[in-house]
């Protein structure tokens, strides 16, 4: 799990995970990776079973308090209601707006010139742009946040790290707890309807939320916003690439592009790995995991689960088994966005996203394909996704028009 080889290519050994160890032990890490699918929902969906305590570890550092994840009963039902309620609605109809207006006006640089990185030159910057947007925070500072958000990021979702990338991420959350503050101060005497605002003003057991915790969750949202969508897009695009007679029915058919992007989620989810760890001795597959233990669930490969989906392997916009109306919602076959109490809280919000902007850049980009000379590479163990994603297209003149 640790090796270069499965850096590489993880999806080259799903199947014989899943086949012969499908409780994978890793003595480096003193952790367990399950690769089945029924056994990866039961995790995820048994949370008295399995908790999420390793993240007072894994996240409280960088997060500088408790997340969702973290939380259950009363308190988790209040306070994801509260930021639910900052993803969906009236509120998600203001962000859908401002979600094509930030892409329309990044990709527009790029659209005379017929190329453009979809990674770098845009879903990174588009990413972070839309979180800054839903939290009310100032777009001038994206850069900065971005370079503190991985930071955080890292931190959460390495499996190993050297005391010197620890130090720098521990700074980086300093830093943008210290970015923050003065934001906090502001809205608690001067709300708006940005999130933050709710969060400042909001009550749990007729309390209002500590600064802390406050941070804490706004950070959550941070990393839950950006972290998918800007690899879920490259990818969507690099599927329907790779298989032209899928990319011109969605072309044709735009009620193709929410299959299109619910079997990209199934076929190469951004987030790979989800822990949890036991509150007792467990059995997987005749296997015995001790009570204490760390559990990674292995969301890549029990998404290719053939006892859950046919010709799991294959990408297939039109895939029976897939049901794209519950794709986004709890009720989910694919596990992209988790499962259970603590699936992932801004699953509706990235479906919009995603969906805004591709169908914005599809009839953008005519005629798309690689460009010459690119090497399609991804990274990424816990998160994972492409490094670039360099594309030609027809260029757009300033007008509308085509050329060439």
């Amino acid at each position: 799990m640790l090796s270069d080889e499965f850096a590489a290519a993880p999806e080259h050994f799903y199947a014989g995970l899943r086949e012969r160890t499908p409780v994978h032990y890793e003595p480096a890490i003193d952790s367990y990776f399950l690769s089945r699918h029924q056994d990866v929902k039961r995790v995820l969906t048994d949370h008295d079973a399995f908790t999420t305590e390793m993240f007072q570890v894994r996240a409280e550092p960088v997060m500088r308090g408790r997340v969702l994840a973290q939380m259950t009963g009363a308190e988790h039902t209040a306070k994801r209601k509260i930021v639910v309620r900052g993803f969906t609605g009236s509120a998600l109809q203001d962000q859908i707006r401002a979600i094509h207006t930030n892409a329309a006006e990044l990709m527009a640089p790029f659209l005379p010139q017929g190329r453009v990185d979809l990674v770098n030159d845009f879903g990174k910057p588009f990413a972070v742009h839309a979180a800054l947007d839903v939290l009310g925070l100032d777009r001038a500072d994206w850069q900065q946040v971005a370079g503190w958000h991985a930071g955080v990021a890292e931190f959460v979702t390495s499996l190993a790290l050297t005391p010197e990338r620890r130090r720098h991420c521990l700074d980086c959350a300093e830093r943008l707890d210290a970015y923050l503050a003065p934001v906090i101060r502001q809205r608690r005497s001067r709300p708006g309807e940005d999130l933050i605002s709710k969060l400042c003003t909001a009550e749990f057991d007729g309390v209002t939320m500590s600064d802390r915790d406050v941070t804490a969750l706004i950070i959550n949202v941070l990393i839950a916003a950006a972290e998918p969508a800007d690899k879920t897009i490259a990818l969507l695009f690099k599927h329907l690439i790779d298989h032209p007679g899928q990319m011109a029915q969605v072309r044709r058919d735009p009620d193709l592009l929410a299959p299109a992007i619910a079997e990209t989620l199934r076929f190469t989810p951004p987030v790979q790995l989800i822990p949890r760890q036991t509150q007792e001795s467990a059995v997987f597959a005749g296997t015995t995991v001790p009570a204490g233990a760390t559990v990674f669930c292995m969301i890549g490969a029990a998404n290719r689960d053939p006892d859950a989906f046919a010709d799991p392997d294959a990408f297939d916009i039109h895939r029976p088994d897939l049901g794209t109306a519950r794709s986004f919602t709890a009720a989910a076959q694919h596990l992209a966005f988790g499962a259970g109490l603590h699936q992932c809280v801004g699953a509706a919000f990235a479906r919009a996203e995603i969906e805004t902007v591709a169908a914005l850049l599809l009839p953008l980009l005519d005629e798309v394909r690689y460009s010459p000379g690119f090497r399609y590479r991804e990274t990424g163990l816990y998160t994972r996704g492409p490094v670039s994603l360099s594309l030609d297209f027809t260029p757009v003149h300033a007008s509308g028009t085509r050329r060439g």
